[in-house]
């Protein structure tokens, strides 16, 4: 894999100390894995192509072959998208599945190939006892790009990109569910970050993958600078009372253990994140935001075969620390934002025909910054 240039590679001043590999995989035991789809170029033809999309699959707790709880909370900065399984996570307080990212119009194929997964990996669960699967999955649509009423993906798309699953640094831009995915009317699609956060004797990450798809090119701020306002030329809506398009999907994990109410708190600090780009979440953008924790490792219970202890228990961070787990997850999904544009490449639009989503020039962005004293030596 070619390893691409970072925002930090270029100089940007991202405040935070990122994890080893400034990704989401920086959290012990947390798996990413893709599966990107391209082919076909020229004029759309419904279910012909061109094809531009995937299947991004993150494994928060590695491959085991018993299902665990993972602690999350979710938020809607803005509701027009889907994130499945939310109505649990909502009322107990956690999931079991891997997290998948696709576009708008394979969720239902993804969450099948899901729901295959988990029965074939967990058989005890599944076979034996009375276990049922609701999969979290979730999309941004990339229908300029991407023939997406073709349905392109297919099953075997979504379990490559389970099984592709890795630890170590992601690939981002183009890749997986973000493969056809803009941002502030540049190419985007999939970025990562991470931060680390100490608390008392305590080190902990706190992690973050987008896939993003989303703001009006006038809106885009890096580190304050008005960065859309300098570079308006080859946006395919160049207006400034354009609606804004598109979506973003926030993907928050730590190690730190945090209850699930804490964790939805954490998950609206995702929002932050966003507005730091320059997005105010326009009408038609979905922009929905997961936060786990890989802490408190217990099994989930198995109806029909053993009875669950009476009693639990859980450790948490005390509220009163929080606030430092907070700015870790608002830096870590702006920076995420930034990577995915400064890693992906340029493709063409199929509507409207003849236009691009076009890759953040790299040293125009720097002669930017560097303008308004953003720029690192």
């Amino acid at each position: 894999m070619t390893i691409k240039p970072r925002a930090r590679n270029l100089g940007l001043p991202f405040r935070g100390i990122p994890g080893p590999d400034n990704a989401l995989t920086d959290i012990p035991g947390v798996l990413v894995g893709f599966t990107t789809v391209i082919s076909g170029e020229g004029p759309l033809e419904t279910g012909k192509g061109p094809v531009r999309t995937g299947v991004t699959a993150i494994l928060p707790k590695g491959r085991q072959d018993r299902q665990k709880p993972v602690w999350a909370g979710q938020y809607n900065l803005n509701g027009n998208g889907e994130m499945t399984g939310t109505h649990w996570i909502n009322e107990a307080g956690y999931f079991t599945s891997p997290i998948c990212l696709t576009n708008t119009h394979s969720v239902g194929m993804v969450h099948h190939a899901v729901t295959g997964w988990m029965s074939r990996q967990y058989v005890s669960d599944f076979v034996d006892g009375h276990a049922w699967a609701m999969p979290v999955v979730a999309e941004t649509y990339d229908g300029p790009a991407n023939d997406i009423n073709g349905r392109h993906i297919t099953e075997q798309h979504a379990l490559d990109a389970i099984e592709s699953a890795t630890s170590g640094l992601p690939a981002e831009g183009n890749v997986g569910g973000g493969a056809g995915m803009m941002t502030y009317e540049f190419k985007g699609g999939t970025g990562t970050s991470s931060r680390i956060v100490t608390i008392g004797e305590n080190t902990w990450t706190v992690g973050t993958l987008v896939q993003s798809n989303f703001g009006a090119r006038h809106q885009l701020s890096i580190l304050g600078v008005p960065v859309g306002l300098e570079m308006p030329h080859e946006a395919p809506n160049t207006q400034a009372n354009e609606p804004e398009q598109g979506s973003i999907i926030v993907v928050i994990g730590t190690d730190a253990p945090l209850l699930p109410n804490q964790l939805r708190r954490l998950a609206k600090r995702g929002a932050l994140g966003i507005a730091r780009t320059g997005s105010s979440g326009g009408h038609y953008s979905g922009d929905i935001i997961l936060a786990f924790s890989v802490a408190n490792e217990r099994e989930a219970n198995r109806r029909g075969l053993e009875e669950p202890p009476v009693l639990q228990s859980m450790t948490s961070v005390d509220d009163h620390y929080l606030d430092v787990i907070y700015e870790a997850a608002v830096q870590s999904v702006e920076e995420a934002i930034i990577n995915a544009m400064v890693a992906a490449e340029t493709v063409p639009l199929i509507k409207p025909a003849g236009k691009s989503w076009t890759a953040i020039d790299h040293e125009q962005l720097k002669k930017i910054m560097a303008k308004y004293n953003r720029l690192e030596d």
